[in-house]
C-alpha cells in the first residue's frame, strides 16, 4: 500500500460514498474508516466494500485525542480527508454544545495528532477539510458565495464549522501543515439519514404523512449529488493546490417550496397515484430561528482550474435519488427504526 489515508466520518451520507469511491478506485491505498457510529452513521452503507483488501474500520470519536493520537501513531496516515461532523442545523439550535465538541474540538485532535506525527517531513502529507457554504451566512436575492467571501455564520452549526476552517488555515500559516478545504452546498442522494429534506419527505410521502415546509417555503438553496461531492473530493485531494479553497456547487438552484413540488411531481408518477396526490401533504410550519435566506455557489474555480463539473442535472439526480430510497425500503425502515444501530455489533462483535 503505497499510502494510508485516513476519512472521519466515512460510514456517514456523504463520507460512505467517498470511503467507496477511494476504496474501488485506488486499490494501492489503504483507507481507514473513522467513525464513532453516532445516530448519523450507518455501516450498512458500506456492506458492499466491508471485505475489500484495502478497507479497515475504527470505531472512534475524534473527540478522543487520546484515541485518536493511537490511531495516527498505529496506521502512519499520509493524508486526512476529514468529514466527521455534526451537520444538522435544527439538532445545533436545540444542542449547541456537541456541536462545538465535535466540529472544533474534534478537528484540533485530528490537527494535533497529524503535525505531531509529519512534523519532520510534511512531503506528500495533506489534510483536507471539509466544511460547508453555510459558513458564509446568507445572500439576498443576487450573488454567489466565492472562496474570497467573507465569513458570517448565522447558526451555532455554520458557526462551529467557520472555527474549524479557521482552524486548518491557523495550522497551515503557523505550523506549515499541508491543507486544503472545500465548502460545498446541500447534497443529496443515497444513504442519506432521513432528517434531512428529501429523505424524510420521500419517507413521509411514502407513508401519507405531512410534508412541513419552513415559513413561507422560498429559501434557496444549490443542491450538489453527493456522488459528484464525492469525485469533486477525489479530484481536490489529487490535483488541488495546497492551501487552496474551493466551493463545490451543482450550479443548481432552488426555491424549497419548487424543489418539493417537483419531488411530489415525480413521487406520484413512480408511485402511480393521481397527479397532485404528494402535493396535498405540504403543511407550512413555524419557520426556525436564524433561517438563511439563501445560499447560492460559484463553483467555477473548481471546474476552471480542475476540470470538475457535476455529472447531472438536478431533475436527473433526484430521479436517480428516489428510485434507490424506493428500492431500498429495508435499509430506509432500519435507518427510521433505529435497527441500523445493531448492524456495528453484529459485524464487529
Amino acid at each position: 500500500m503505497n499510502k494510508t489515508i485516513l476519512i472521519t466520518g466515512g460510514a456517514g451520507f456523504i463520507g460512505s460514498h467517498v470511503v467507496r469511491l477511494f476504496v474501488t478506485k485506488y486499490p494501492e491505498y489503504k483507507i481507514v474508516n473513522l467513525d464513532a457510529l453516532t445516530y448519523a452513521g450507518n455501516l450498512e452503507n458500506l456492506k458492499d466494500i466491508e471485505k475489500a483488501d484495502n478497507y479497515i474500520f475504527e470505531k472512534a470519536d475524534i473527540t478522543d485525542a487520546e484515541h485518536i493520537n493511537k490511531l495516527f501513531d498505529q496506521y502512519k496516515f499520509d493524508g486526512v480527508v476529514h468529514l466527521a461532523a455534526e451537520s444538522h442545523v435544527d439538532r445545533s439550535i436545540t444542542d449547541p454544545n456537541a456541536f462545538i465538541y465535535t466540529n472544533v474540538m474534534g478537528t484540533a485532535n485530528l490537527l494535533n495528532a497529524a503535525r505531531e506525527l509529519w512534523k519532520d517531513n510534511y512531503e506528500g502529507k495533506l489534510f483536507y477539510h471539509i466544511s460547508t457554504d453555510e459558513v458564509y451566512g446568507s445572500l439576498g436575492e443576487t450573488g454567489f458565495f466565492l472562496e474570497t467571501t467573507p465569513y458570517d455564520p448565522q447558526s451555532p452549526y455554520s458557526a462551529s464549522k467557520a472555527s474549524s476552517d479557521h482552524l486548518v488555515r491557523a495550522y497551515g500559516n503557523t505550523y506549515g501543515m499541508p491543507f486544503v478545504v472545500t465548502n460545498c452546498s446541500n447534497n443529496y442522494g443515497q444513504n442519506q439519514f432521513p432528517e434531512k429534506l428529501l429523505p424524510l419527505f420521500i419517507n413521509n410521502i411514502r407513508n401519507n404523512k405531512p410534508l412541513p415546509v419552513y415559513g413561507d417555503g422560498k429559501y434557496t438553496r444549490d443542491w450538489l449529488y453527493v456522488v459528484d461531492h464525492a469525485r469533486a473530493i477525489d479530484t481536490v485531494y489529487h490535483n488541488g493546490k495546497q492551501g487552496e479553497t474551493y466551493n463545490i456547487g451543482g450550479f443548481n438552484e432552488w426555491q424549497n417550496i419548487e424543489l418539493i413540488k417537483l419531488l411530489c411531481k415525480q413521487m406520484d408518477e413512480k408511485l402511480g397515484r393521481e397527479a397532485g396526490t404528494s402535493e396535498e401533504l405540504i403543511t407550512y410550519v413555524k419557520d426556525r430561528p436564524g433561517h438563511d435566506r439563501r445560499y447560492a455557489i460559484d463553483a467555477n474555480k473548481i471546474k476552471n482550474e480542475l476540470g470538475w463539473e457535476p455529472s447531472v442535472t438536478f431533475e436527473e439526480g433526484l430521479s436517480i435519488t428516489i428510485d434507490w430510497y424506493l428500492n431500498n425500503e429495508e435499509w430506509l425502515n432500519n435507518v427510521t427504526s433505529g435497527d441500523y444501530q445493531k448492524y456495528y455489533e453484529k459485524q464487529y462483535a
